[in-house]
C-alpha cells in the first residue's frame, strides 16, 4: 500500500490585468474622496468650535455682498420701471393753424409711414386744450379766453431712442419739411437725464463692488491665516510624517468655501427681506403719481450666481492665504 502524498494546496487564481488596475485606480480614488470628506468636516468641526469669529466673519462677507448686489437690482429694476421707454419718449409735431382737420388726418398718416416712426398720434387743439386744463389747474383761467390758443398736434413715438436726440435729429428734419408743420420738438430731457443719473448709479455700484471684494479677499484671508497659526504644530506633525502641502492646504480651503456659501446664501436673504421692506414705501410713492410700479424679488438665477460667486471668492482668500503661509512652516 503505498504512502498517501500530502495533498497540495488549491492555488489562487490570479487576477487578471484588467481586474488589478480596476482595484488600483478605486484605492486612490477612494482615499482622495475620503480625504475631501475629512476635510469638509474639519471646515464644519471649525465654524461649531469658533461660533463668534466665524459669525464675524460671515456677517462682513455678508455685508460686503449685499450692498453692491442690492445696488445692482435697485438699478435693474428701476430700468423696468413699468414705463415703456419706447412710448415715453415723444416728438412732438405742433401744426400750423390754418391745416384743416382732413388735412391733420392726412398728415399723422404720412408722418406714421416715415422711416424710424413707430407710431403717429393726432391730438387735435380742442383735446389738447382739455388735457392742458386737466393737469395744469387752469381750467377756470382758459374759459374766460375768447379762443383756443392751444394748436393741434401730432405727437409720434420714434422706434428707437438710442444715441439720444442727436441721434433723432435727421426724423426731425423730415418733419419739419412737411407741409403744414408749424415746429417739431423732441421731448428727449427727462429720459436722457434718466439714463445719465442710472449710468452714474452702475459705475459708482461697480466701483464699490470692486472695493467690497479687494476687502472681502483681505477679511478671508486674514481668517485663514489665523487658522494656520492655530493650527501651527499640528500642521508641523503633519509635515514631519510625510504629509503634502496640498492635504494641509485642503481643510483650509473648504473653510473659505464654506464662509463663502453661508455668506451667500445669508445676502441673499437679507436682500429679499430688504426689498420686501423697501417695497411698501415705493409703491406708496408710486400711487401718488398714478403708477403702478412696484420692486419685485431677486431673480432666481441672480441669487445663484450671488452664492456661486460668494463660493468662489472665499475660496481664492483661502487660496492666498494658504499658498502664503502654509509653505512658510516647515520642520527643522
Amino acid at each position: 500500500m503505498s504512502a498517501n502524498k500530502p495533498t497540495q494546496p488549491a492555488r489562487r487564481k490570479a487576477p487578471s490585468g484588467a481586474a488589478r488596475s480596476q482595484r488600483n485606480w478605486r484605492h486612490p480614488l477612494r482615499s482622495w474622496l475620503g480625504s475631501h470628506r475629512t476635510s469638509a468636516l474639519q471646515a464644519l468641526e471649525r465654524v461649531r468650535h469658533y461660533p463668534f469669529s466665524s459669525a464675524m466673519t460671515i456677517l462682513v462677507m455678508t455685508i460686503a455682498l449685499a450692498l453692491p448686489m442690492g445696488l445692482s437690482v435697485l438699478i435693474n429694476q428701476v430700468k423696468q420701471l413699468g414705463v415703456n421707454w419706447q412710448e415715453a419718449a415723444q416728438i412732438s409735431v405742433y401744426l400750423a393753424d390754418s391745416v384743416s382737420a382732413e388735412q391733420q388726418q392726412t398728415l399723422t398718416e404720412q408722418v406714421g409711414q416715415l422711416a424710424g416712426v413707430a407710431s403717429a398720434q393726432l391730438l387735435d387743439k380742442d383735446l389738447a386744450l382739455a388735457e392742458f386744463q386737466q393737469h395744469a389747474g387752469m381750467g377756470d383761467a382758459l374759459l374766460q379766453l375768447d379762443y383756443n390758443p392751444l394748436p393741434s398736434v401730432i405727437v409720434v413715438t420714434p422706434k428707437s431712442i438710442e444715441g439720444g436726440a442727436a441721434a433723432l435729429e435727421p426724423l426731425r428734419d423730415r418733419l419739419v419739411a412737411l407741409d403744414g408743420v408749424d415746429q417739431v420738438q423732441i421731448d428727449l430731457l427727462w429720459v436722457e437725464r434718466l439714463s445719465a443719473i442710472l449710468a452714474m448709479f452702475e459705475r459708482f455700484a461697480g466701483g464699490l463692488a470692486v472695493l467690497l471684494i479687494i476687502a472681502l479677499l483681505l477679511v478671508m484671508a486674514n481668517t485663514i491665516r489665523l487658522a494656520i497659526e492655530s493650527r501651527r504644530e499640528e500642521i508641523l506633525v503633519i509635515k514631519l510624517v510625510g504629509g503634502t502641502d496640498a492635504f494641509v492646504r485642503r481643510p483650509f480651503l473648504y473653510i473659505g468655501v464654506l464662509y463663502g456659501l453661508l455668506a451667500g446664501l445669508l445676502a441673499w436673504v437679507l436682500l429679499a427681506l430688504g426689498l420686501a421692506w423697501l417695497n411698501v414705501t415705493v409703491e406708496r410713492v408710486a400711487a401718488l403719481y398714478q403708477s403702478d410700479f412696484a420692486l419685485f424679488g431677486m431673480p432666481f438665477t441672480d441669487g445663484l450666481a450671488l452664492v456661486f460667486g460668494a463660493m468662489l471668492l472665499g475660496l481664492a482668500g483661502a487660496w492666498l492665504a494658504v499658498g502664503q503661509h502654509v509653505r512658510a512652516i516647515e520642520p527643522q
